[in-house]
């Protein structure tokens, strides 16, 4: 990928502007001039634009806002960018909102498709929706932008997007021409462009369900589909649902880990094992080192007291604790001690000694395999002193095991200073003992804000980093950014995700990762109430979220609890919501395991845990118990049931007007019954009302036929159902009243249906109802296995209104 530059653009067009502040004032970024900027003709309802012009194409990839020096009461609020080759045809990419203050504002804007293929931009619009202040006119002060514009990268990007828009568009026109039953110029196309439309199975079931009404075959397909994986993406994109079991496990002693909040994890997946550091209990720090196996479900006590052990960690909270899938190294950096000056603002502590005169931060490594296990390493007295942090508590560390390098972001430095610094981005080198500080920077050449009570997650295969929600300050945080660290550049996914169907900003969340399915899923701390300035809160509810990063910027999906998805008459385990907690995620068995935390003043907002809620009043909440969680959504036979009750339902419809009231009303009775989902009120109710097919009168069918025809001028013959079981014999007709291929043409779209079926003679209506339920059961088809879900008469009507 080629790095961002600044793209140079001039004004080509703008809706009519007040007075001197002309469109061309946003080309240069003057703060405190009054005058350098641009300002609508109007306010309110009418649409304003300005149109800019790229001086070559580019695939743009971020747009920075410049402002006055002071908050303004004409600063655009909402706005929205869209973009294109051609200023006739421009695509809406972006929604924005903007502060009232005096801080330029960037924001990443999509430059790739649904399909993840790039497009080039010549022309953005920028459309003012509303300024801060209402009765204003909107202004603009200082628009920049950058992308990439390199000649020989634009030159395939173009062409790889040309030919995925002539891609598009014969598949679209082959879809039209398949649903108006033209099949003889389908086939003709498909074979002369050698295109592949859908995936062969696909192809089959609309052969099965649309031409040859061969219900066993079309179930049969389903299965194969289901073991083809073409179920995959609809069934990841279900929303989830929770299913949690508190573990009861102890050691041999019949203990368990003390409650605590603060405490550090990890996992070893490969040997099923869970190791549990530190905390603080309420009115100490801790420093008992556990381990827990998955597989026995017995806790294990590797240390009562690690500071009593040689190069071992002290006592300590508020700390980090990473696994190294590839030695068995577990290493653990920053804390906040009993002998520290800074408290955590979220968990009041009982005075303790003066802090040292200078904090030193160190770093240590545990050993679990090997001649050294069960020994610890002293790596560093002072990471500082060596090019690392500073002395930090409640940041985040991962482990990139095949590189042997540890990450280290945020957290707040505890230097004995009144003023709150934070920490940035540091990388420690496990081969060369060596640590870095990183400087990444986005497309404008701004960083990612330092936090603390973030999360950070590795994705392993694309080396990203994911950076999300936190403090800084005294403000909760909803952004979210992806750092490439072969690139050491950083993308802003969302600047507020929770306006993008997300979670509210919070404070001490946990989020863990699943490489495979690309997916987090996040455990949500403290949040702050609307309106309640800086008074923070649980929610009363879990309130836990997955989000899917497939593609940029990513999807947000909540997750049900369980008894919300199963409507069960007892309620289901569930953990209290509670923050400061700690969670560990195995992919192999793809289960959360979530211990202790705090679930702050315990009250009317706090459920029961195992029916113990007895806590003095007014004190803070610390848990001891043990979650593990599994998301659940529909199963493949789930699917392949859906769609079984969907193609009987179209077989009984049929079946009511070609046999006999009493096989059809058998069919019904079983094997329709057969596939529905009796606990489902809207299924039960569907099912009910197939009834009405026996009981409705069927209009009489015209049955088309194949040209040339010896009885054109022939008036259609009917066909009719018999009603009682004796008459079971059926006689079709193939005969209509039209006389021409090229009148047919000429009509209307529905006689284009009734044209000649080479598969077979299928009426028009049928042929409809067929090709409806065969376009329904492409909803649970992955995308890129199917025809494209756009329709060419969309395309028409939007063009010609």
């Amino acid at each position: 990928m080629k790095p961002s530059v600044p793209l140079l653009y001039s004004i080509a067009q703008g809706s009519p502007h007040s007075g001197q502040y002309a469109p061309e004032n946003i080309l240069v970024d003057s703060p405190a001039d009054q005058s350098s900027r641009w300002s609508g003709a109007t306010h309110g309802a009418t649409k304003q634009w300005i149109l800019l012009r790229l001086h070559s194409l580019a695939v743009v990839k971020s747009i920075t806002f410049g402002k006055h020096i002071k908050s303004h009461p004409c600063n655009v609020k909402e706005f929205q960018i869209s973009v294109g080759m051609t200023e006739d045809n421009m695509t809406e990419i972006y929604r924005g909102v903007l502060k009232n203050d005096s801080t330029s504002e960037t924001f990443a804007i999509r430059h790739t498709n649904n399909s993840s293929v790039c497009f080039p931009t010549r022309f953005v619009k920028i459309i003012p929706i509303s300024s801060h202040s209402p009765g204003f006119h909107p202004s603009i002060w200082f628009v920049s932008m950058t992308g990439i514009s390199d000649p020989a990268y634009i030159q395939n990007v173009q062409k790889e997007y040309d030919e995925y828009r002539e891609t598009t568009a014969l598949r679209l026109i082959l879809k039209h021409l398949r649903q108006r039953r033209l099949l003889a110029p389908y086939a003709n196309i498909l074979e002369r462009a050698g295109l592949r439309v859908e995936h062969p199975l696909v192809s089959d079931l609309y052969d099965a369900i649309v031409l040859r009404g061969n219900w066993d075959d079309a179930e049969r397909l389903l299965v194969q589909m289901s073991d083809a994986g073409l179920f995959t993406e609809y069934l990841q994109s279900c929303q989830p649902h929770a299913i949690w079991q508190r573990l009861h496990g102890t050691n041999a002693d019949g203990d368990v880990p003390c409650p605590r909040g603060g405490h550090a994890m990890c996992i070893d997946t490969a040997r099923s094992i869970i190791y549990l550091f530190g905390g603080w209990d309420g009115q100490k720090s801790l420093d008992d080192f556990w381990a827990y196996d998955i597989k026995d479900d017995k806790w294990r006590v590797l240390c009562h007291s690690t500071s009593s052990e040689q190069n071992a960690p002290g006592a300590r909270s508020c700390h980090k604790m990473v696994f190294d899938s590839k030695t068995g190294s577990i290493y653990v950096f920053g804390r906040l001690g009993d002998g520290d000056s800074l408290r955590p603002p979220s968990d009041a502590r009982t005075e303790t000694p003066a802090a040292p005169a200078v904090p030193c931060s160190e770093f240590y490594r545990y050993h679990t395999r090997g001649a050294d296990s069960g020994k610890w390493d002293y790596l560093a007295f002072d990471t500082a002193a060596s090019g690392g942090p500073l002395l930090i508590f409640d940041h985040q560390m991962v482990m990139d095991s095949d590189a042997q390098i540890v990450y280290v972001f945020g957290g707040r430095v505890v230097d004995n200073d009144v003023a709150v610094k934070y920490s940035g981005l540091y990388s420690y080198n496990v081969r060369l003992s060596k640590w870095k500080h990183l400087h990444p920077t986005d497309t404008s050449g701004k960083s990612i804000p330092s936090r603390f009570g973030h999360s950070m997650v590795l994705e392993p295969t694309t080396k990203t980093l994911f950076i999300f929600a936190g403090q800084r300050d005294d403000k909760y945080l909803s952004d979210m950014y992806a750092y490439d660290i072969a690139t050491n550049t950083v993308t802003e996914l969302f600047s507020n995700f929770t306006t993008s169907g997300g979670p509210d900003a919070c404070f001490t969340q946990r989020a863990v990762i699943d490489p495979r399915l690309k997916e987090l899923y996040i455990f949500c701390g403290l949040t702050r109430a609307p309106h309640a300035g800086s008074l923070t809160v649980l929610p009363s509810e879990p309130p836990n979220w997955v989000f899917r990063y497939h593609s940029q910027p990513g999807r947000w999906v909540r997750v049900l609890p369980e008894q919300q998805e199963r409507k069960s008459r007892h309620p289901c385990q569930e953990p209290v919501p509670r923050y400061a907690h700690q969670v560990v995620y195995d992919p192999n068995t793809k289960t959360v395991f979530m211990h202790g935390g705090n679930a702050g003043i315990t009250g009317a907002m706090e459920r029961t845990v195992d029916g113990d809620d007895k806590q003095e009043g007014g004190k803070e909440t610390r848990l001891d118990d043990f979650w593990r969680m599994n998301l659940v959504r529909p199963a493949t036979k789930e699917i392949i049931r859906r769609a079984k009750f969907r193609l009987r339902q179209q077989q009984f419809r049929e079946m009511s007007e070609t046999v006999s009231q009493v096989k059809a009303l058998a069919f019904l009775q079983t094997d329709v019954s057969n596939v529905v989902d009796h606990n489902d009120p809207a299924e039960t109710e569907l099912f009910r009302s197939l009834l009405t097919h026996l009981l409705t009168p069927q209009p009489p069918t015209v049955v088309a036929q194949k040209y040339p025809s010896e009885h054109e001028d022939s008036p259609p013959r009917k066909r009719s159902r018999p009603n009682t079981p004796e008459d079971d014999t059926e006689v079709w007709t193939n005969e209509v009243a039209i006389k021409s291929p090229m009148e047919r043409l000429s009509i209307n779209g529905d006689l284009l249906r009734r044209a000649a079926d080479p598969e077979g003679e299928v009426d028009a209506e049928r042929f409809k109802q067929r090709t409806e339920v065969f376009e329904e059961l492409l909803g649970y088809v992955s995308s890129d296995a199917k025809q494209p879900d756009g329709c060419l008469l969309d395309m028409v009507d939007a063009d010609c209104l």
